[in-house]
């Protein structure tokens, strides 16, 4: 990183500096959390900060700031004594998160519903297709990338700085259980065929259709997760969406 020289005869020193340095907080923090999120860092992992650098190309104080980050969001779990651990929920915190989160969707579709644009829900439309291709080519992650884009869109739709808040807040603990709920395909099959049917409603305008659609949409993701837990199977993605 290049240092400037100020005196009395010259201009404040550039910021690009400390846009070059906030850029590669974002990344760092992006990498880490889509490590999370895709199950390459499992729950209950301890992090072992050498590697990390080593994987990221970076140096400690960066990844430092980052888990951090992630820490204020949930993901993850720092001790004093244990140093940081990827987060994991008990049963009673799953079924409690996925309720409340099913609130919080069923409400965002309600007032989606009420303020959508008709340039937002063609927006919608064209994520949905995209998102239908990355099904077709056995694209987990990319399918997963658009899914949460559409939630997100929705949420955003709904204009409520409140709600936005706190669905931001939930939805990021529940990320990585949300992403391993499609491991198998008819539960990946039956999403694809619930957001065709949030479409619908939406175009309708019909808040209750929507609400009942996400809310459902959101318990049958907790019972997967649950049922994967309380099995022990945490069963492999498709072959090629690995």
């Amino acid at each position: 990183m290049q240092h400037y020289i100020s005196s009395a005869n010259t201009s404040p020193a550039p910021a690009l500096p400390k846009v070059e340095r906030q850029r590669l907080h974002d990344t760092v923090v992006s990498n880490l959390r889509n490590f999370i999120v895709e199950g390459v860092l499992k729950p209950g992992t301890k992090l072992n900060e050498r590697e990390l650098c080593e994987t990221l190309g970076i140096s400690r104080t960066p990844l430092r700031e980052a888990l951090k980050v992630l820490a204020a969001e949930g993901l993850i779990d720092i001790s004093p004594n244990r140093g940081a651990t990827v987060a994991s929920l008990s049963a009673a915190e799953i079924r409690d998160t996925f309720e409340l989160m099913s609130g919080l969707e069923a409400l965002s579709g309600e007032l989606a519903c009420e303020r959508i644009t008709p340039v937002e829900l063609t927006e919608l439309k064209a994520m949905h297709y995209a998102m239908l291709a990355c099904r077709a080519q056995d694209d987990l992650p990319g399918y997963y990338g658009y899914n949460q884009q559409i939630h997100d869109r929705i949420n955003q739709a709904a204009r409520n700085t409140a709600l936005r808040e706190t669905w931001l807040s939930v939805n990021r603990r529940l990320q990585a259980l949300r992403f391993r709920s499609n491991f198998q395909k008819a539960k990946w099959d039956r999403a694809i065929h619930e957001h065709g049917e949030m479409l619908v409603a939406l175009e309708a305008r019909d808040g209750k259709r929507l609400a009942a659609i996400l809310r459902e949409h959101l318990l049958e993701k907790r019972d997967a997760v649950l049922l994967m837990q309380e099995t022990g199977v945490d069963a492999a993605p498709v072959a090629s969406a690995a």
